[in-house]
């Protein structure tokens, strides 16, 4: 969309610099490496990258949107398990789309062979400016507040400005572990998902205690209780997936995945696997030493239960907290920069977003725009309250990956599926994305969900120009040539893996 910006990279020399170092330190067998990303991710990491980016701090803090909206204690524990089932045909559905397109960018490079580049512009347009920087910037303030309230002496809720800036210097941090190496970030996910797990295996480790000393009075009864509306139970599941969100993330990676089509869908079964079952039992734990309606009352569910159960021991509450937002941080982060990289090697952003580090084969420029934009994003004080408006976007967008799966069944059934899921499970998760997507609306209108539909449609404002008709700005140009400088990027090379064996074989 810019022009070939890596002749200015190799007539600077960085490139050729690096290929040579390379070549020396591998004793010369290293020329005919492709210039690209690297499948650094292993089994374990990509488990790790959906779990850690799934378990956030909901369900230490307010796991209760759910029991409320229906009603009683068993429709609440049913309507938990229906949710990880319902994830698990989504991230199932993602699956076989995943092997049968092997590209990184998640839902954008599946729609982009599906239905066009409109929509899938429009995914990556709406991902890379507003859901995926809020996101890591509502972890970091979740972080900041969390820390600095278990750092303060008095009672006083930790100053706005002080929240702010610790958030910035967590995305920092953030933004330069994913630009430093693929393989310290993954490491540092499978490191903080082991803490989640083993966190959340201590809240349900005291609830099987609580439970075998005969606190089981709050589940008496368990379905005694109004039946709630169809609209309850809608809003009630929207609630519910919301925790499980980031089932879709390993999507995000596929070409930095080991072995894609065995590792993808073996992560990710194995992670809805665990979530699932942890989320239900942390639930139950909850349940063991509170009443319903203890539950609905207490702004942190978790703390509560660690003052009970705990005892002197309930310190590690919060600090589950911190280490659980850390590492959905991290995952957020890892999978963001993907989503303008692949877009920009599309040509449909700019084409510095689709180089890579000359030394550390990372997509720096991606993540950076993310970190960037997340930065900006934790400066208002209501940011959170309009991102809010933009949920519903995510389920627009699983419902069209998962459309983009029935759609190839129906027009190749012949093409090569490494993976293939029950056609149930697509036309399930899109009949629940119809429902999720209209919910919110019709439950509450507001004027806002029509600001997010608008601003989504605003990104053809620049795609017609600069993606359909072609229009070339010198400016940016320069622009986008001193950051590959600055930055030391440089555009990935094409290589095929089929034809380097045939090569090494001959």
């Amino acid at each position: 969309m810019t022009g070939n910006l890596e002749e200015e990279n190799t007539k600077g020399g960085l490139l050729d610099r690096f290929r040579k170092r390379r070549s020396k330190r591998d004793g010369g067998k290293s020329d005919d490496e492709a210039f690209k990303l690297r499948r650094e991710v292993s089994l374990v990491g990509g488990i790790s990258l959906i779990v850690s980016t799934m378990i956030g701090s909901g369900i230490f803090i307010s796991p209760k949107g759910v029991f409320r909206l229906m009603g009683s204690v068993g429709a609440g524990i049913l309507t938990w398990l229906m949710c990880g089932v319902l994830a698990t045909f989504g991230a199932l559905s993602y699956a076989e789309v995943g092997t049968m397109i092997p590209k990184s960018g998640g839902e954008y490079p599946i729609l982009l062979e599906a239905f066009g580049p409109i929509p899938a512009y429009l995914v990556a347009w709406t991902s890379t400016t507003i859901l995926k920087p809020s996101s890591l910037g509502i972890l970091s303030l979740t972080f900041a507040k969390y820390c600095l309230s278990a750092v303060s002496t008095d009672c006083s809720p930790p100053s706005d400005l002080a929240v702010k800036l610790l958030a910035a210097v967590v995305i920092g941090t953030i933004v330069f572990i994913n630009c430093f190496s693929v393989k310290l970030s993954t490491q540092f996910l499978t490191v903080f998902t082991a803490g989640k797990i083993l966190s959340l295996l201590v809240i349900t480790i005291g609830g099987i205690v609580m439970l075998c000393q005969g606190r089981t009075e709050n589940f008496q009864d368990s379905f005694d209780a109004e039946a709630p509306s169809v609209g309850a139970i809608a809003l009630a599941f929207y609630q519910g997936l919301w925790a499980f969100d980031g089932w879709n993330q390993l999507n995000y990676i596929v070409e930095e995945l080991q072995n894609p089509y065995v590792n993808l869908p073996r992560a990710i079964g194995i992670a809805m696997a665990v979530v699932t079952a942890l989320y239900l039992l942390c639930n139950v734990a909850y349940l063991s030493v509170m009443s319903r309606s203890e539950l609905l009352a207490a702004p942190a569910v978790g703390t509560l239960f660690g003052e009970r159960v705990l005892g002197v021991m309930s310190w590690l509450i919060p600090l589950s907290v911190m280490w659980s937002v850390f590492g959905a941080c991290l995952g957020s982060c890892f999978t963001a920069g993907r989503i303008s990289y692949a877009a920009g090697r599309e040509g449909h952003f700019s084409q510095v977003l689709s180089m890579i580090h000359i030394r550390r084969l990372t997509p720096t420029p991606a993540v950076l725009l993310n970190g960037f934009l997340a930065v900006l994003m934790i400066i208002p004080n209501d940011f959170d309250t309009l991102i809010e408006y933009f949920c519903f976007c995510m389920w627009m967008f699983h419902f069209g990956t998962c459309s983009a799966l029935i759609y190839f069944r129906w027009k190749e059934p012949r093409r090569e599926r490494p993976i293939k899921v029950p056609i149930i499970f697509p036309i399930i998760v899109c009949i629940a994305a119809v429902v999720l997507i209209l919910a919110p609306i019709i439950d509450s209108p507001q004027i806002h969900y029509l600001y997010a539909v608008v601003y989504i449609l605003s990104g053809l404002i620049f795609y017609f120009p600069f993606v359909y008709l072609g229009v070339r700005s010198q400016k940016i140009r320069r622009f986008n040539v001193f950051v590959q400088k600055l930055l030391q990027v440089s555009e990935e090379e094409e290589y095929d893996e089929n034809i380097r064996e045939r090569e090494r074989i001959e």
